[in-house]
Formats: structure tokens, C-alpha cells, sequence
């Protein structure tokens, strides 16, 4: 039976004496103050879906650095969840930050440059500066997740990451929002297809990248066989973004499912959960 494991929840707490609200750069995002879920909604969501594990990915535009009600989730369901955390990169003790979180159960980091909330990024992830927390990270062997886009800075910084810590695996946001208007053989994406060259290199498929990135001459057939082809299925993982991303977990699941139904079985149980368990080993059993 295939194990789906969602990368990119997102959960927040009523309780906001033991769990601040207090939102990168100051601004917090709509979708956690007027649609957001706590843990226990997301596990009943999950059951409905049929997600058997997830990585929690905590919520910077709510809880800036403070990781706490991820960590305390993955402390009540170890089994079912590992963390995904966020720490200040630009500080002198983010290595020391970053051993505290994941000491706690929360075994991947995520750079949260820009979104919603962020129209533009505060931070370059390859400035030489932040060499501590990337050591660690590669140290760790701690996953990454940035949400940069894949222009040509965005890939110029990732590809400045890799080059330096080849042992640390970096996964991006919504395929990293490539170029793929022109449509099929996607010409005009061939600096990103290029970043296929760095093997630790991952990519989540969200319902929100299919929605950014399918469009002008673009076909969700045409460009996940091209994924696919350039990336493997086994640098590929489904993530929901729920519930920032409109719709109950079920339907963002489906549109996921329905975009890939035109892969080899194998190639779709690498995307519903086989990368996500080589990536986050604790979700591995």
C-alpha cells in the first residue's frame, strides 16, 4: 500500500499566550489569521486524505523563529511527524539554534526569503556570512527548504549553495516557479533544467506551482513528463501547502494526483512519499 507523506502543512495554535504571534519582518499572513489549522485538524484532514506521515513546516509569517508548536506537535506524534524549522541564518548563534531545534525532533530547516508577506527578499542564502549554518546543516545532514524563485538570481545563489555544501540536500518551494509559458520542449526553462546537475537538488510539487507555472503554452502533462525527465521522480515531492493554499487537504491532494496520473506507478509513489522518507529519514518507517 503507498505511503503518502506530505512535505509543506502548515499548522498554528489558538493558544497564543504559550505560542506568540510574532511574524517575520512583522507582517502576518492571511491565510494563518483567518483560515488557518491547529494540529489536531490536521490529522483528521490527513486521515480523510489517506496522508499517512507529513513534515511540519513551520509558519514564519505567524511564529518568525520560534519553532515551539511544531516542535511540541512532533513531540506528541514522532511517528507520524518530523519539523521543519526556521532560525535567523544571519545570526552568530544560528548553529547553536539550529542543534536546539533539531534536538527536538525537527530534523529539516527551511530559509523563508520572501512570500506573501515579503514581496522582496531580505536575505541572499549564499552570502558567505551565513557559512556557519550551512556547515552545520551539511554537519547535521539537515534538509533545506528555500523558497526562492528560479530566475537567475535565485538560481545563481542555489547553485552557490551546492557548489559549496554538496552533501546538504536543497529542496525549493512550488517547483521553484520556472519559466514554462512557452510550452513544450520548455525552451526558455533551460537554466533551470540545468540545476539538475546538482544531485542533492529537490523540487515539491505543490498545487500552487501547477497554478503559477501552467499557463501560456504550458500543458500539466507536457511539463511533468519533463520534470521527470530532467529531475526524476525521485527528486520530486508532493506537498499541499495547506491550508494557505485554498481547499480542504483531500482536494489539494487530488489535483496533485491528477497531474501526475500520466507517470508509470513508480514514478508517482516517488512523488506521494518515496522522496519525502529518503529525504526526512525519521519519516522513513
Amino acid at each position: 500500500m503507498q505511503t503518502i507523506v506530505d512535505t509543506h502543512p502548515h499548522i498554528v495554535s489558538p493558544d497564543t499566550e504559550r505560542y506568540p504571534i510574532t511574524p517575520l519582518r512583522g507582517k502576518r499572513s492571511d491565510w494563518s489569521a483567518d483560515h488557518s489549522v491547529t494540529l489536531e485538524e490536521l490529522i483528521a484532514a490527513m486521515d480523510e486524505a489517506g496522508i499517512a506521515k507529513a513534515c511540519l513546516v513551520h509558519s514564519s509569517t505567524t511564529y518568525g523563529f520560534n519553532n515551539a508548536y511544531v516542535a511540541d506537535a512532533v513531540a506528541l506524534h514522532p511517528r507520524r511527524f518530523t519539523g521543519v524549522f526556521s532560525v535567523d541564518i544571519t545570526a552568530e548563534d544560528a548553529p547553536q539554534r539550529m542543534r536546539e531545534w533539531y534536538g527536538k525532533g525537527c530534523t529539516g530547516m527551511r530559509i523563508y526569503t520572501r512570500g506573501s508577506t515579503i514581496a522582496t527578499p531580505w536575505l541572499a542564502v549564499d552570502d558567505a556570512s551565513y557559512a556557519p549554518a550551512w556547515t552545520c546543516a551539511s554537519d547535521l545532514g539537515i534538509p533545506v527548504v528555500v523558497n526562492l524563485h528560479c530566475d537567475a538570481d535565485g538560481m545563481r545563489q542555489m547553485a552557490n549553495v551546492m557548489e559549496r555544501y554538496p552533501r546538504v540536500r536543497l529542496l525549493v518551494d512550488h517547483l521553484g516557479r520556472p519559466p514554462l509559458d512557452d510550452g513544450a520542449p520548455y525552451a526558455a526553462a533551460a537554466d533551470f533544467w540545468r540545476m539538475s546537475r546538482f544531485p542533492n537538488f529537490f523540487l515539491k510539487m505543490t498545487p500552487q506551482a501547477f497554478k503559477n507555472v501552467i499557463k501560456g503554452h504550458a500543458t500539466t502533462e507536457t511539463a511533468v513528463k519533463k520534470l521527470v525527465a530532467e529531475f526524476g521522480a525521485d527528486r520530486l515531492m508532493f506537498g499541499s501547502n495547506y491550508p494557505a493554499t485554498s481547499g480542504t487537504l483531500t482536494e489539494l491532494l487530488g489535483r496533485v494526483t491528477s497531474a501526475i496520473a500520466c507517470l508509470p506507478g513508480s514514478d508517482q509513489d516517488w512523488i506521494l512519499g518515496g522522496t519525502a522518507r529518503k529525504v526526512y529519514p525519521a519519516l522513513a518507517d
